[in-house]
């Protein structure tokens, strides 16, 4: 009996202990979820809502994570993040044949908008593209191939275990104690000429933004560190940003899809190389 007890707390303890490691965290991807519906068009919002049924983008962003444990869905974990040179730009080294988060972003959105997509499938990829969004908002997932996006970078957070990519999936967020709804609904307000400058760029231009903060964010720490509150000071607006510019984003992204036409859509998706 006593053999059995211990063989089911040492179950419960993996398992707590591996659904605590994800992309920004569930709280931050459900931030994003939150932060774009607020941005979302009377039409985007009604597709969405009969696509999704009923279900908030807050809800459905962390569906990625979900089906990972789903053998079936291991082709699309390459695309959860991108890793090239820090001295580099997208597409100027080859790219994952197995995919990326560039290609997942573009192959989401290129599947919603075919008709000739299933409905069920559109859906699928809609939990996909809300998720991938956010990904593409946490710096180290646009991170260094050799340190694995930061993942091999040990380091302690108030002197518990951690590494630099999870500090900055969800060590800070967590820390800081609010909910996704909370972080969601304390957002800085921006002008709505902010909110459209936030939008401009392609596809292209944001991995490239995001690179820039990868470089400052390995810059920030060094192995063994233990960061605390200094760290966090100077860090987690950082992370709130983020989490604003990916969901205002996310909404931008969203509302031209369900477009008949978006001039938008080309232009975000043009100079996108393809896998090589």
């Amino acid at each position: 009996m006593k053999k059995n007890v211990l063989v089911l707390l040492f179950v419960l303890l993996t398992t707590l202990t591996n659904a605590s490691i994800a992309e920004w965290g569930k709280t931050g991807h459900r931030t994003i979820g939150a932060i774009a519906e607020k941005h979302l068009s009377k039409k985007a919002k009604k597709h969405i809502y009969r696509l999704l049924n009923g279900s908030t983008l807050a809800f459905v962003s962390i569906h990625s994570d979900e089906i990972r444990s789903d053998h079936q869905y291991d082709h699309f974990k390459p695309w959860h993040y991108v890793n090239f040179p820090a001295d580099s730009k997208y597409g100027e080294h080859p790219t994952n044949e197995a995919g990326d988060v560039v290609q997942g972003i573009k192959n989401c959105i290129l599947k919603i908008r075919n008709e000739e997509v299933s409905i069920k499938e559109k859906a699928f990829y809609l939990k996909l593209l809300t998720h991938l969004v956010g990904d593409l908002h946490q710096p180290l997932h646009v991170g260094n191939g050799e340190d694995r996006g930061g993942n091999d970078i040990k380091i302690q957070w108030f002197w518990e275990d951690s590494n630099l990519h999870r500090v900055w999936d969800s060590d800070m967020i967590d820390s800081y104690k609010m909910s996704y709804s909370e972080l969601a609904n304390n957002t800085n307000y921006k002008t709505k000429k902010e909110i459209q400058t936030l939008k401009q760029g392609k596809l292209i231009d944001w991995v490239t933004e995001t690179k820039k903060l990868a470089n400052q964010t390995y810059n920030s720490a060094k192995k063994g560190d233990n960061l605390k509150y200094e760290y966090m000071y100077h860090q987690f607006p950082i992370v709130r940003q983020q989490l604003d510019l990916g969901g205002i984003r996310l909404a931008a992204i969203l509302n031209e899809i369900f477009k008949k036409k978006s001039d938008w859509i080309d232009h975000f998706l043009s100079n996108t190389p393809d896998n090589k």
